[in-house]
């Protein structure tokens, strides 16, 4: 029978696949509740929010649920249900932020997605556990979650100098962020113990907060 620390990161794939579904079908819908940097500095605050719900497709959904699958867990099970939701909603809204800060001179650049707050779940499972091993689709050996969340980090770069898709790739950067800072309020004893794994994660994370601007200019 599946926990209480399990149902929290049912619920919240649940809600994600069926906001989704319903942006699927009605672009009304979507249009109303996307992140738009224009429509946020006008006073629609509530899309920071909302956009996190949202996906451009199956396929994006799928790859951020998965992601979710695999890490939220890790953080509620070892957390508990009220730190989890802490650290997701969070990072959700730091990506946001974040976002609306590298874009705030594109009055109609639009987002979708839950890249921030998976992004944070990342990092902080990361943190919690730094010892994880995954098995991702059809490679045959294991790899280091740390070696994953940083490569999630540089997928989100990438994508935020090519702009592709209807993605908020820079809320992959702010979610982290946010996961980051987060876990370690909540887990101060994480700079004793897991010391050099906190540096190695924050050096880019630091790196990229600095001069992630300069992204626009190469």
């Amino acid at each position: 029978m599946m926990n209480n620390i399990n149902q929290a990161v049912l619920i919240l794939i649940i809600a994600n696949v069926l906001v989704s579904m319903k942006g699927f079908k009605d672009y009304s819908f979507l249009n109303k509740y996307k992140f738009q940097v224009n429509s946020i500095l006008s006073g629609e605050k509530i899309r920071t929010l909302t956009s996190g719900f949202l996906h451009v497709d199956w396929m994006h959904l799928g790859f951020n649920m998965y992601a979710l699958y695999l890490f939220g867990d890790i953080v509620a099970q070892i957390l508990g249900i009220s730190s989890f939701l802490l650290i997701y909603f969070g990072s959700l809204l730091s990506g946001s932020l974040y976002s609306l800060k590298y874009h705030k001179d594109e009055p109609y650049y639009s987002a979708v997605g839950a890249s921030g707050a998976v992004s944070g779940i990342v990092y902080a499972s990361i943190l919690l556990y730094p010892a994880m091993e995954l098995y991702l689709f059809f490679i045959p050996i294991p790899i280091p979650g740390y070696i994953f969340g940083v490569g999630y980090l540089l997928y989100s770069i990438y994508g935020m100098k090519k702009q592709l898709g209807n993605v908020g790739h820079s809320a992959h950067l702010g979610g982290a962020i946010g996961g980051f800072a987060i876990t370690l309020l909540l887990n101060p004893s994480l700079f004793e113990t897991n010391k050099i794994l906190v540096i190695s994660l924050g050096i880019p994370i630091i790196l990229l907060l600095l001069f992630g601007d300069k992204l626009k200019n190469l």
